[in-house]
Parts: structure tokens; C-alpha cells; sequence
């Protein structure tokens, strides 16, 4: 994703990971506020547009069960955060650059993505098998 949104636009991704530069305006009071549509400038809107057109390919890229998680979002930051959360250290976004442990992974598969009918295969998992040496992809039990 990060690689598609950088070829198309690279000031798309500078959107995705600082946010669309809040369109601020000082009130009467002093105090900043968003700036209403009348308020911004021909740059203002440059923001804003780069911003949509950043959730559309975050967007685009998804599936019903990630859209749900992220329909809320109103930036395509919220929308690049929400997902960096969801998957950190999976293989679907590697490009978050972060490094994982394996063993951190194996349990998180154990503990959250397993339905709780396996609670006695885990538990049994976790016991006969040394959980920092046991591969993600180890397919067997003995």
C-alpha cells in the first residue's frame, strides 16, 4: 500500500503518516479552531482533497471485515493507524516497519485468533511446545 500511495503521490503518503495539516483558524477569542469551507484557502482544499484521495486508496485495498474497523476513520491517518494496530506483525501490512518476534506472533495466534473451543489444544500447545522456538508455520504436533 505504502509503495502504490508513494508512486502515485508522494506527498499522498507525507498525508497518510502526518495527518492532512489541520486547517486551523484563530477565533475571536484566540483560540484555534477548524476554519470553515468559506474560510480556507485554494491550499486549504489542496489538503483536504490529497487527504480523500489517500482514504480512497487506503480504502480501495480493504475488505468488509477491515472496512468496519476503519469506517469512522475521517483522515487517511486514522485509517493508516487503525490498520497498524489490527495487523502489527502480520504479513498482510509488512510494510509498517516494525519487527515482530515469531514467538510473539505464534501467540497471538494462540490467545486471540483461535475460536475458544481450542482453549484444551492451546493449552496443550503451550505446554508440550517451547513457544520461542515453535515456527508460525509448523503445521504438525507430536
Amino acid at each position: 500500500m505504502r509503495n502504490y500511495i508513494i508512486g502515485e503521490d508522494y506527498e499522498q503518503w507525507d498525508i497518510v503518516t502526518d495527518g492532512p495539516l489541520a486547517t486551523l483558524k484563530i477565533n475571536v477569542e484566540g483560540v484555534e479552531v477548524p476554519k470553515t469551507r468559506a474560510d480556507c484557502t485554494a491550499e486549504d482544499l489542496k489538503k483536504w482533497e490529497k487527504n480523500e484521495k489517500a482514504k480512497k486508496w487506503l480504502v480501495c485495498g480493504l475488505g468488509l471485515d477491515e472496512y468496519s474497523r476503519i469506517q469512522s476513520s475521517t483522515t487517511a491517518k486514522q485509517i493508516w493507524n487503525t490498520l497498524q494496530v489490527a495487523h502489527e506483525g502480520t504479513l498482510q501490512l509488512k510494510s509498517l516497519e516494525r519487527i515482530i518476534l515469531e514467538e510473539d506472533r505464534v501467540e497471538k495466534i494462540l490467545t486471540r485468533v483461535l475460536p475458544i473451543t481450542w482453549e484444551s489444544k492451546i493449552t496443550a500447545i503451550q505446554e508440550l511446545k517451547n513457544i520461542a522456538t515453535l515456527p508460525l508455520d509448523e503445521s504438525h504436533c507430536q
